[in-house]
């Protein structure tokens, strides 16, 4: 059996750190570096030197609709030749800021997460209670949902993905409304949840995700306002584990610089953290495009519009996986457990049994 059906992640995943140009000879086109032409479906942009929202456009949504990822806000709209121009078949064009600064906005350098989801091809889905519209990537394990609430509970949504979901996160777009985030086999319960916009530890509710919160078809929500209010109008990511390219899990601390060791089975090229139990720390993001050597300590803080932090090595990111290389207890306390999610820069074995090299 093949290792991998992915030998190319930037087919499905790419990093881009370009620099703003304050507004300036617009629209200003940056093409991505990776093995493959990416054109994305879902960007997630942050400033690096300034303290600008994280900003995140879809082609689902359509590119002049903006969310911010570190507050509540609902969605804002960019004009013609704002914001996020346009995807592209191998990158994307901004122009001038004006719902989202960290896409154009001064002349400091800018980070954009990348996924491809179907070109921006969307279908009607009536597998669940709601109907939803879905642009999904089997292959990668990701998908777009939107949908309208109907405001009764324990109400079901079709996903796409032909697999059960590792991760997903939901945002009211219509209205304020925190960034619900499930991942009950990794959490520990069908109740449990985070909000992608708060550094607070795992909690529990019955009226967030119902009962039995995933299938592969199917995902799940309450009547929460956040989730299914009347008429309200939601996106939601979902991602699935993709043997080789893609992992979402769960690691234990030790305080210790000589810390945990992450198995993926590929060499990260983006890495997201978050404490769940004990106490209350940030999300944090590394990614190899702003952390070209093996000790990665350039980190950006999904809850949290602060400019990038340089002040420890937080990991070594290795040929199959990623090491803890700090005794901070946000990131690596002793007993504490994290949940994680990360995508390849190259899988540890090819399709056809090539393995990688470390960095």
């Amino acid at each position: 059996m093949a290792y991998t059906n992915i030998d190319d992640p930037s087919a499905h995943f790419q990093t881009l750190v370009f620099t703003g140009t304050g507004g300036l000879n617009l629209p200003v086109t940056h093409t991505n570096t990776g093995n493959s032409d990416l054109q994305p479906d879902l960007i997630w942009f942050k400033d690096r030197g300034a303290g600008y929202s994280h900003a995140i456009m879809d082609s689902s949504r359509g590119r002049a609709k903006v969310i911010y990822p570190d507050v509540v806000n609902s969605e804002a709209s960019s004009g013609a030749n704002d914001d996020l121009v346009s995807f592209d078949t191998d990158g994307f064009k901004v122009g001038a800021p004006s719902s989202a600064n960290s896409t154009n906005g001064g002349t400091t350098s800018k980070v954009a997460w990348q996924w491809k989801a179907n070109a921006g091809t969307t279908s009607s889905n009536t597998d669940g209670n709601i109907t939803s519209t879905v642009q999904s990537n089997q292959d990668a394990g990701f998908s777009i949902v939107t949908y309208t609430g109907n405001g009764s509970n324990n109400q079901t949504i079709g996903h796409g993905l032909g697999v059960q979901p590792s991760w997903w996160i939901v945002k009211r777009r219509d209205s304020t409304g925190d960034w619900w985030f499930g991942a009950s086999s990794i959490l520990g319960g069908t109740s449990n949840y985070l909000k992608l916009n708060s550094e607070a530890i795992n909690a529990e509710s019955n009226n967030i995700w119902g009962d039995s919160p995933t299938s592969s078809t199917l995902f799940r929500v309450s009547n929460n306002a956040g989730l299914n209010a009347s008429g309200g109008t939601y996106v939601a990511y979902l991602f699935a584990n993709k043997q080789g390219y893609s992992k979402f899990g769960k690691y234990v601390g030790n305080t210790n610089t000589d810390g945990a060791f992450v198995y993926t089975g590929f060499k990260p090229a983006f890495v997201l953290i978050k404490k769940y139990t004990t106490s209350a720390d940030s999300w944090v993001i590394l990614d190899t495009a702003r952390n070209p050597y093996n000790g990665m300590d350039a980190r950006l803080f999904p809850d949290l519009a602060n400019s990038e932090s340089t002040s420890q090595v937080l990991i070594d990111s290795l040929s199959n996986g990623f090491k803890m290389r700090t005794a901070d207890t946000a990131y690596n306390g002793s007993g504490v457990s994290y949940i994680y999610m990360a995508f390849a820069e190259n899988p540890f074995v090819t399709s056809t049994g090539i393995p990688t090299t470390a960095r």
